[in-house]
């Protein structure tokens, strides 16, 4: 009989969905970026490519899983953004890319808006001193808190306020002029 009401039991529970693996790389379906914050669902993820060169995976998390720009831009709540390395990158690689997807896909007023949070997300990815094939740096936005940085788990620096902020800071990445379109699809989970 207990093995009968187990079996059901086991029936009832929902199926787990597995963690996605993009180019050998493994993103859990859900994650906690702060201890009390609500868990957020994987959007979708992919692989950056510059120059035929697969520089890392990309992990889109956010509240409600969204397929357009507007509607994740438009989401409340925590989110994160995740690259998984898949080579070393130096300091001034990762700045110059985020800085040149910022310019693309933001507007000069919104530009000369957000020069100084922008300043200080640039001096933060720069005193990581760049990131090693196998690490990973997470963009996470935290209702009441701002822009965090994190480095394997770790927060580097102070949070950036302004939500704002982070949504022109997704637009690198999901902008009109995304740093790679294939990516922007696949983060939308169109791909």
């Amino acid at each position: 009989m207990r093995l009968v009401l187990a079996v059901v039991a086991a029936a009832l529970l929902p199926f787990a969905a597995p963690a996605a693996e993009v180019a050998g790389v493994k993103l859990d379906d859900k994650v906690r970026v702060a201890p009390n914050a609500p868990e957020i669902a994987l959007n979708g993820a992919g692989v950056r490519t510059r120059f035929f060169v697969k520089v890392y995976v990309a992990g889109l998390y956010v509240t409600d899983k969204k397929t357009t720009t507007a509607d994740v831009l438009a989401l409340g709540g925590p989110k994160r953004f995740a690259m998984s390395m898949l080579r070393d990158v130096t300091a001034p690689q990762l700045t110059d890319a985020l800085n040149d997807g910022f310019k693309a896909n933001n507007s000069p007023a919104d530009q000369e808006r957000y020069k100084a949070q922008l300043g200080e997300l640039t001096a933060i990815m720069n005193s990581l001193g760049g990131a090693k094939k196998g690490e990973v740096v997470a963009l996470d936005y935290l209702p009441e808190v701002g822009t965090r940085v994190q480095l394997n788990g770790e927060a580097k620096g102070k949070p950036i306020p302004d939500e704002a902020f982070y949504r022109a800071l997704l637009r690198v990445w999901l902008g009109e002029n995304p740093v790679d379109a294939d990516l922007k699809k696949s983060l939308l989970g169109q791909g």
